[in-house]
């Protein structure tokens, strides 16, 4: 009987945790989510490793999310709606690109800030776009580019060959 009530009370604590896990997992989902936002769009030569729900990111902090991606079948560019958080401006002179967090990490949008007095309204399309650059891309890019010279030639330090 005593081993029948200890696994019960062990039973017990098991789920009181779950349901405590759960409590916390669905508070701490909606933190951070105060106010609206403002829809924005952009149009993208590429969009790789960018889907629905992607970060959007100014200086490295998250300010919105992208909310749609589809092919403009006239212009063959991908056109991209995302979000902003709502008291957060942007100027009407800023640039969007699809940046990576690094060699092996994935995509997020990237909004650089301009200098523009005037902000973006909610829904406007902004035009200063670049899209992801692939890593073979890159790649094949720099390898080109030493194969070719153009790289610098070793020269002392007095920029001037010296004579044997």
């Amino acid at each position: 009987m005593a081993e029948n009530l200890t696994e019960v009370l062990t039973g017990a604590g098991v789920l009181a945790v779950a349901i405590g896990f759960a409590a916390y997992a669905g508070l701490a989902g909606t933190v951070g989510r105060t106010g609206g936002s403002y829809p924005l769009h952009a149009s993208f030569r590429s969009v790789d490793g960018v889907s629905v729900g992607t970060e959007v990111r100014m200086a490295g902090v998250k300010i919105g999310a992208v909310t749609g991606l589809a092919l403009n079948p006239k212009t063959y560019l991908a056109d991209t709606s995302f979000t902003v958080k709502d008291g957060i401006e942007i100027p009407d002179d800023s640039t969007v690109l699809i940046s990576s967090e690094g060699l092996m990490g994935g995509n997020f949008v990237e909004i650089q800030p301009g200098g523009s007095p005037t902000n973006y309204a909610a829904g406007a399309e902004i035009e200063d776009t670049q899209g992801a650059v692939g890593l073979i891309q890159l790649l094949l890019k720099f390898v080109g580019k030493a194969a070719s010279g153009d790289g610098a030639k070793d020269q002392p330090a007095g920029g001037a060959e010296s004579a044997p």
